[in-house]
Order: structure tokens, then C-alpha cells, then sequence
């Protein structure tokens, strides 16, 4: 009775690949989830400080949102995000990652905006926010090269969740 108390729990904390079976770490995501989860949010408007597909989201509220989803605890403002080490490569940012941005006076070198990395490893760097521009105004996908405004604005890349 033991063993099989033993190795139910074992299954329930398991995922099964092949036939061999990984550990789950805590706070992990799967890729494809978090991304098909994001795009169904693409086009909910803007709105400063809220963070509910019903009212709008700010672009924290956007990304906070997603991670609670998967019950994953992240900062709430993108003013949180300043002290989170370490860094990643940029070449090395990957789906689930977290890429973190000046406002909009990129002379102010404090976290001001904040968007989800939904590209792989060694494709365009492509990342979902929530857009305060005046030509969007909601939940997009942007690449990191479309514009000199990314690149100037751009500040660190951090992981926060597993996401395989």
C-alpha cells in the first residue's frame, strides 16, 4: 500500500516524455501555453494601472496577468523589475522571458514598460506587450529590430519562470 501511495504521488509530480519521465520544476510553463495564452489576450486596449481583460491592461498589468494564469508570482509594476539579476543575453532571450524597457524618455534609465519574449533562441527577438502608443493602443506583438524606438528604450532581459 505504501509503494503505491508512493508512486502515485511520483506520477502526479511527473511529466511523461518518451518513456522515461522529467521532474517538474516549480513555476514552469510550457512554451506553446504561455504563448497561445498571451495571443488570446492580442487587441484588449490599453489602460493605464489595470491589469483585467475586461477593463484593459497596462503593460505590466499585461504580463502579470499572463503569469498568474500559470500561478506564476511576478512584480505588479515594471518599476519592480530594476533590481531582478541576473541579466540575460539578449541573443540567449527565449519564450517566457521577461524583456524590460525605459518609459517613454529613454534618457530616464528606469523600468518603464515590459512585454513577454515569445520567440525561440536564434529567431527575430519578438516579444508581446501591451502598447500605450498612439498607432496601437492594445495588447500587440512587436519585433525588438522594428524600430530604433525598442533598441533605445531597451534595458535587460530576465527570466522569472521554467518554461520548456
Amino acid at each position: 500500500m505504501r509503494i503505491a501511495i508512493i508512486f502515485l504521488f511520483i506520477l502526479k509530480t511527473q511529466i511523461a516524455v518518451s518513456s522515461f519521465s522529467i521532474p517538474v520544476p516549480k513555476d514552469s510553463i510550457r512554451a506553446d501555453s504561455i504563448v497561445a495564452f498571451a495571443k488570446s489576450l492580442l487587441g484588449i486596449k490599453y489602460k493605464y494601472s489595470n491589469c483585467s481583460p475586461a477593463t484593459g491592461f497596462d503593460c505590466s498589468g499585461f504580463v502579470y496577468y499572463v503569469f498568474a494564469h500559470f500561478n506564476v508570482a511576478i512584480p505588479r509594476s515594471s518599476i519592480e523589475y530594476k533590481g531582478i539579476k541576473p541579466k540575460i543575453e539578449i541573443d540567449s532571450a527565449r519564450v517566457g522571458d521577461i524583456i524590460v524597457f525605459t518609459g517613454t524618455n529613454s534618457k530616464n534609465r528606469n523600468p518603464g514598460h515590459v512585454g513577454i519574449v515569445i520567440s525561440k533562441v536564434g529567431q527575430e527577438l519578438t516579444f508581446m506587450h501591451s502598447s500605450s502608443g498612439k498607432k496601437h493602443k492594445a495588447v500587440v506583438i512587436s519585433t525588438f529590430n522594428e524600430s530604433p524606438y525598442y533598441k533605445k528604450r531597451f534595458i535587460k532581459i530576465v527570466r522569472l519562470a521554467t518554461v520548456y
